[in-house]
């Protein structure tokens, strides 16, 4: 099946150099930094672009200075570029080359950081401000309203430095007994975080909570502040939630972070972006992108699904370099029927819809884990809490203290006690949770979107996934211990929503 996958790519790829009318797009891209989140998001830039066919990048890397980034800007736009991606370094000083570009009729797309003039086509980015105002009120939350917090920002003059750290004052505004006892300022980097608070002259020993605005900063915080004291009791949370193995969701889900937030990369919508612009079709000037807070939680789940999502990402990208290589060798061969030519594109295309369908099917359910912090409100962000009551029969009141976080935390608890008992029903988990049914099936519709039945089914096709990846056991053995009643219903469901049969998976 690979071999004939990597057979079609060739083909088509062979195809559409041979017959190609369009124009060819040359794009470039200027990067503030080179980190793991650039690498990723790079990565997704060029898969973007194989799929358009007709787009050629030239990447730049500034390294965090300001006057290399504005000479590589310069420098892309005397080699003639169509269209210019940029994320500026700092607001001010890289506003300027922009203007040139923007002036000469190129169109600029600036994702991530912000530029401080309006010469630009259009923005792409999470809202950095939001970010650190849910940072603020999380940490207001696990503190109960009263402690002492440490901040470390991003690179000076950069706009998510400036946006992250005011949505953050702007939480702990409403907290007077949370103490901010130091704003330290840092570069985005782990060591500025380290010399940043081996720098600082006030007291270390009482720190409850550090925020760094990125994860790699609040790990150079965390390693300063472990060396100090052996015994360390302050917690730490980031910015970037990214996957892989020093990723924030990874040390979230360790404990070595108590919270991160996700920053999307969205390397291909900023390719689709980029070609809408480019081909005259409609498009949004600001665009703001889905993004989510990680907690332990839900950082298995979103870690697991990040996962294989970049294990399909990175397959595709060796079969498109393997294709090339074979097309190198092709050049001087021309034996290619051209009237097999449509039948072997249209398997390409249908194989291709399959592998989409299967990475929507992967994203829908990344989507409903989260889904519960996407909607929730200001208001419902976890506060300061009195001890929780068992709850009665009653309908709850407004003034009830138990949120909707911690709600759906003893409702997967409930349910995961009693995942292997194929007769669960919807009255078991209300009585296990002190509820009536009509009530537990209120609140988790409320909460959710989905009814109780939908998240046992879901929590249990989610242990049958890892006992099927982490154990030898059978299909049939995976299906009852999970709670199914009969092995053909649970590969059925299985295939409805991972799109792969439970035998596939191992395979």
């Amino acid at each position: 099946m690979r071999n004939l996958y990597l057979y079609v790519i060739i083909i088509l790829i062979a195809l559409t150099s041979c017959s190609q009318s369009g124009k060819q797009y040359k794009i470039g891209v200027s990067q503030c930094s080179d980190d793991i989140w650039r690498e990723k998001q790079n990565a997704e830039l060029r898969m973007g672009a194989y799929l358009q066919g007709d787009v050629e990048l030239h990447f730049a890397a500034a390294y965090d200075s300001d006057e290399r980034q504005v000479q590589q800007i310069d420098s892309l736009v005397e080699t003639g570029i169509d269209l210019l991606i940029v994320a500026p370094n700092q607001v001010a000083t890289i506003s300027p080359a922009i203007d040139r570009a923007f002036d000469k009729g190129i169109p600029v797309i600036v994702f991530e950081r912000k530029t401080s003039s309006q010469k630009y086509t259009a923005f792409i980015g999470a809202d950095n401000y939001e970010m650190g105002r849910v940072m603020g009120e999380y940490i207001a939350s696990q503190l109960h309203g009263k402690g002492r917090v440490m901040e470390i920002m991003g690179l000076e003059g950069s706009s998510p430095a400036i946006e992250r750290h005011n949505g953050f004052a702007e939480a702990l505004k409403r907290f007077p007994n949370i103490e901010v006892v130091a704003t330290l300022q840092g570069d985005w980097t782990e060591e500025s975080a380290v010399k940043a608070v081996k720098a600082y002259q006030g007291d270390l020993s009482n720190i409850d909570f550090v925020f760094g605005q990125n994860d790699r900063m609040a790990m150079g915080a965390r390693k300063t502040l472990s060396a100090l004291n052996s015994e360390l009791s302050t917690k730490f949370c980031g910015i970037d939630g990214l996957p892989g193995e020093d990723g924030g969701i990874r040390l979230v889900r360790d404990s070595i972070l108590d919270a991160s937030y996700i920053y999307p990369t969205h390397g291909d919508q900023i390719i689709e972006l980029a070609v809408n612009i480019l081909e005259g079709k409609p498009y949004e000037k600001e665009t703001l992108l889905m993004s989510a807070l990680v907690t332990r939680d839900n950082a298995r789940v979103l870690l697991m699904q990040n996962e294989e999502m970049m294990r399909q990402s990175d397959y595709l990208d060796q079969l498109h370099h393997r294709a090339d290589n074979y097309l190198d060798e092709l050049d001087t061969q021309h034996l290619i029927n051209w009237m097999s030519l449509g039948v072997i594109a249209l398997l390409l295309i249908i194989m291709v819809l399959f592998y989409l369908y299967h990475l929507k099917k992967i994203a829908i359910q990344r989507e409903r884990v989260v889904n519960t912090l996407w909607n929730m409100k200001p208001e419902d962000i976890p506060q300061a809490a009195a001890p929780e009551e068992p709850e009665s029969h009653e309908e709850p009141t407004e003034d009830e203290p138990v949120t909707a976080s911690l709600f759906i935390t003893r409702f997967k608890e409930a349910v995961e006690k009693r995942l292997d008992e194929s007769e669960l029903s919807v009255e078991d988990l209300a009585a296990d949770m002190n509820l009536s049914r009509v009530q537990l099936y209120r609140k988790v519709k409320s909460y959710t979107g989905s009814t109780p039945v939908e998240l046992v089914r879901t929590a249990r096709l989610n242990r049958g996934y890892q006992l099927l990846l982490t154990t030898d056991k059978s299909v049939s053995e995976v299906a009852y211990q999970v709670g199914f009643s009969a092995p053909s219903y649970f590969t059925k469901c299985f295939k409805e929503e991972y799109g792969l049969l439970p035998g596939d998976l191992r395979k």
